[in-house]
Parts: C-alpha cells; sequence; structure tokens
C-alpha cells in the first residue's frame, strides 16, 4: 500500500496547513492545538500531512517537477509560466513563483507544527525520535527551493500560528543552507534503512544521505559531497535498476534504484504526466537534446564514423530513445508519424506509463498516478562522479562511478587518461542524458554557471525552424524574483537585484 493512502486520514491535519498565505496555517474546525495533539495516530496524521505537501502545485504536484525540463536547453513549451521564465520576461507577479514559494511554505508550516507539538504526546521514544527525523528531512526538501531559486527567505523554524511572524525580513541564502544541513544531519541518525510495505514512500537514511549530497554538491562542497555519496555507495543498500526505459514503468515502482519519491494513487493523489508529455506535447525534447546523446561507441555525432544522417536515430545511444519519442519509432503500438508530436517534432517518452509495443488509450488529464522519482541512485553515482573530480581530480573511483551509469546501458567506457577539465565535461555530459526530462538540467546549468552561454538563442525544432527564443540575464536571472504577493503581505521582504521594488 502507498503511504498516500494514509493521506485520507488528514481531514484535520489539512487544517493545521492550508493556508491563503504562506504564514496561516490556523486550524479552522473543532480541533485546536489545544486538543488536537493527544495520540500518536494523530501524530501520524500530522506526519502524512507534512507529506502531503510534496504534492502541492508549486513543488512536485501536477506537472510541475517535468515542466522544470521546459526552463532548460533539453525541452520546450510553447506558452506559460516557463515560457516567460525561458523568454526572459518574467517579473515578481509571475505566477510560477507564487505558486513556488507558496508551496514551499506550507509544507514548511505543517512540519514545524508537528516538530512543536509531537512533545505534547505520551509514545515510544525511538518512534517519536524516528518522526521528528521524517519532519525535518522533509523541512529540508520545502526549504531546498527557497535557497536554491530564490536566494533566501525566512527562516521559520516554529509553529507558524505567531502572527509577528508575517512580518520577518529575508534570512540569508547561507543562513538558509546551515539550516538545510543542520536539519539532513538530524535526521539521518534517526532514519531506518527501509520500511515496511505498508509504509513506502517514506524517507529513510539513504534518502537524507541523498539529500544532503545534492545540497553540498549545489553549495559547490565538494570533499564533503564526495564524502557523503561514497557512504550512500559503501551502504549497498541500492542498485541501478537493469532496465533503464523500465525504471519509469509503473509496475517497477519503488524498485531498488530508487531512494525517494513522491507518492501518487489514482484516483486520490494524481497528476497530468501521461497526457501532457503525449497528446499535449507539452515538454517537447528539443534537437539540441537529441543531438547531444553519443553514438553507441560513445562518440558525438560530429566525430562519429558510424552515425548517419539519413537515419539520425540508428546506432545511439540507447537512452535516447527510451527518453524520446521519435519519427518513425514504435510508440503505443504504432509508428510515430510526421506532425504527431508538433512542438518541436519530438515527444517525452519518460514519466509516461506506455510502453513502445503495446497499444494504449489516452489516460484523461489529472488521472495518472506515477510517482515521481526525486532521489535514485543513478544521481548519487553522478554526483559522486562529480564531487571527487572536483575535489581530487580525475581518479579510479570517479571513473568507476561514472562507467556504472553507462554499464547500464552498455556504453563503452570513457577514456582512463583525461584530465580533470576532460573528465568535468564527461561527468556534466552523463547528467544531462541519464536525468533528461526528469526537471533537473536548468539547475545544473545555473550552478555550472553556464546558464548564460545555454539559455541564451533561437531554439530550433526538428527541421530546423526557429520557433522561439531564450534569453537568461546573468546578472538578474541566476535568481528568482520574490513573488510579488508576498512582498504584499509582508513588507519587511527585499526583492532580489533585477526585479524592482
Amino acid at each position: 500500500m502507498k503511504l498516500l493512502c494514509k493521506y485520507l486520514l488528514l481531514g484535520n491535519l489539512l487544517l493545521f496547513g492550508s493556508c491563503s498565505s504562506f504564514l496561516d496555517v490556523e486550524p479552522t474546525d473543532r480541533y485546536t492545538d489545544d486538543n488536537y495533539w493527544e495520540t500518536e495516530e494523530r501524530i501520524v496524521a500530522s506526519l502524512n500531512g507534512v507529506y502531503a505537501s510534496l504534492l502541492h502545485t508549486g513543488l512536485y504536484g501536477g506537472t510541475t517537477p517535468l515542466y522544470f525540463e521546459n526552463l532548460s536547453p533539453n525541452t520546450y513549451r510553447y506558452q506559460g509560466d516557463y515560457n516567460l521564465v525561458a523568454q526572459g520576461q518574467h517579473n515578481a507577479n509571475t505566477t510560477l513563483f507564487y505558486t513556488v514559494w507558496q508551496g514551499a511554505y506550507q509544507g514548511i508550516g505543517r512540519a514545524n507544527n508537528l516538530l512543536a507539538n509531537i512533545d505534547k504526546v505520551d509514545m515510544d521514544e525511538s518512534r517519536r525520535k524516528r518522526y521528528i527525523a521524517e519532519a525535518k528531512f522533509l523541512r529540508a526538501v520545502f526549504y531546498f527551493p527557497l535557497w536554491n531559486l530564490f536566494g533566501g527567505a525566512p527562516l521559520i523554524l516554529e509553529a507558524t500560528n505567531d502572527a509577528t511572524q508575517s512580518n520577518l525580513p529575508r534570512n540569508t541564502a547561507d543562513e538558509i543552507y546551515t539550516q538545510l544541513l543542520q536539519d539532513l544531519n538530524d535526521a539521518i541518525p534517526d532514519l531506518p534503512t527501509s520500511y515496511g510495505a505498508n509504509e513506502k514512500g517514506r524517507a529513510t537514511n539513504g534518502a537524507a544521505k541523498a539529500f544532503k549530497t545534492r545540497v553540498l554538491l549545489y553549495a559547490n562542497r565538494w570533499q564533503e559531497a564526495a564524502e557523503t555519496a561514497k557512504e550512500i555507495i559503501d551502504a549497498n543498500n541500492y542498485r541501478l535498476f537493469p532496465d533503464y526505459r523500465g525504471l519509469f514503468y509503473l509496475e517497477n515502482e519503488g524498485n531498488e534504484e530508487v531512494i525517494f519519491d513522491v507518492q501518487f494513487k489514482f484516483p486520490e493523489f494524481t497528476h497530468g504526466f501521461d497526457i501532457n508529455l503525449d497528446q499535449y506535447n507539452n515538454v517537447g525534447p528539443l534537437p539540441d537534446l537529441v543531438n547531444a546523446y553519443y553514438d553507441k561507441e560513445g562518440k558525438s555525432i560530429d566525430q562519429s564514423t558510424i552515425y548517419n544522417p539519413a537515419k539520425p536515430y540508428e546506432n545511439r545511444d540507447p537512452r535516447l530513445q527510451a527518453t524520446v519519442i521519435v519519427k518513425g519509432s514504435l510508440f503505443k503500438g504504432a509508428v510515430v508519424t510526421e506532425g504527431q508530436y508538433p512542438r518541436t517534432g519530438y515527444g517525452q517518452k519518460k514519466y509516461t506509463v506506455f510502453k513502445d509495443d503495446i497499444p494504449a488509450a489516452t489516460i484523461p488529464d489529472g488521472q495518472s498516478e506515477l510517482n515521481y522519482i526525486l532521489l535514485r541512485y543513478a544521481d548519487v553515482l553522478l554526483m559522486y562522479a562529480e564531487a571527487h573530480n572536483e575535489a581530487f581530480g580525475p581518479d579510479p573511483s570517479a571513473y568507476d562511478a561514472l562507467q556504472q551509469v553507462r554499464n547500464r546501458v552498455g556504453m563503452p567506457p570513457v577514456p582512463t587518461n583525461l584530465s580533470q577539465d576532460e573528465l568535468r565535461k564527461e561527468i556534466r555530459h552523463e547528467r544531462r542524458i541519464e536525468l533528461a526530462g526528469e526537471g533537473l538540467y536548468y539547475y545544473d546549468v545555473r550552478r555550472w554557471g553556464i546558464a548564460h552561454d545555454v539559455l541564451n538563442g533561437d531554439i530550433y525544432n526538428d527541421k530546423g525552424q526557429r520557433i522561439d527564443t531564450r534569453r537568461f540575464d546573468a546578472q538578474r536571472d541566476g535568481l528568482w524574483p520574490i513573488p510579488a504577493i508576498a512582498i504584499q503581505e509582508n513588507t519587511a521582504l527585499v526583492q532580489n537585484p533585477g526585479y524592482g521594488n
């Protein structure tokens, strides 16, 4: 049974976290702080409500995590807030920013309420510690976008029922980062390695370490990131799933590669991945991504002796057609035709439940239930390779981690005599290819300092026709604006440079 089944218990809990503003989490039913926190069952319901905030549309609900790919050079969407950001036409009133801000604070508020009240309930101390650890892990997940995208926000660690918190100024990015690490370090010792079948989807020790690795990597704390990733690798609790495409099939959810995923379950907790990727083509892979896949001998198409422009999808890295739907290939039991994916000429296959050789009807919007994988073992291997190479330069352990990911799909080894810069380029390429379609590349190009290079310029479809233009202002767009609504609600907030007052 998925963890999300338990969210049906949230009738009273959600009153502690549903809000019209990011600080409004006061209950509106018969329960209050004085009479709610009486049993362990209510603590568990409260904790489930913290998990439920992951499904907020500003975080991992709806189609948000996949639409983040449209902010990168990998894919394109022709309209909406994501396209405004890609075109550099966004401002503090762009709805996307407040949706993310609001979702983060909803989760933070629920986590804080649990942490502030859990000691009121008599229960087994080991379970109390575990519940606290889960809440702290989740609080770190919710603070992550405030640190990574906005560069600082009010750091609220108390129960959010005090009106004075609505006037708190922004804390610095460094202060948010310090709290992220503290919450994760606090959580790690008290989280289990795994759970029983009825508690799938809960945070584990490995999840906290993997998320800590991501935070350290994004902060360029190379040695610490490598050390934390190595702890996960040495623990031997996770393995690469043998089938790269099958990793994302519904029947393989929770497989040995998944470290932490956001849980969905039809009909209660659903999203629109399938129809938005397939029929609506709202995440259209770009030729820039398609052309980045190597040939099956590990060479770029510019250097390949086996690449045939007349048959561009043959003899390529198998992850190309495991991720991208290309014309002439088989998908949903039929040959993909010209114009079937009109945005760019390509569709995204990854994160649909459809098979290549099995006919399937369209899944109505909002009725998909495939879990979104927030952390997986291949990412840990690539984070280790990157961090180790940055900290110490090329050595066998960095090559080994990189090659494990390539071995899964039968790609040949990279040369072992590369310089640090040459290996860096291969690791970055591998991240782009392995994680394509998962919403992480936008974060990568920003932290690598190459956003100005790859997020400026014209966008072309598969016929070489210009369909749009990306713009990225390095002086402004490294951070998102503080949402205008948040500033209206809290005049103590200071706007990021380049976005006005």
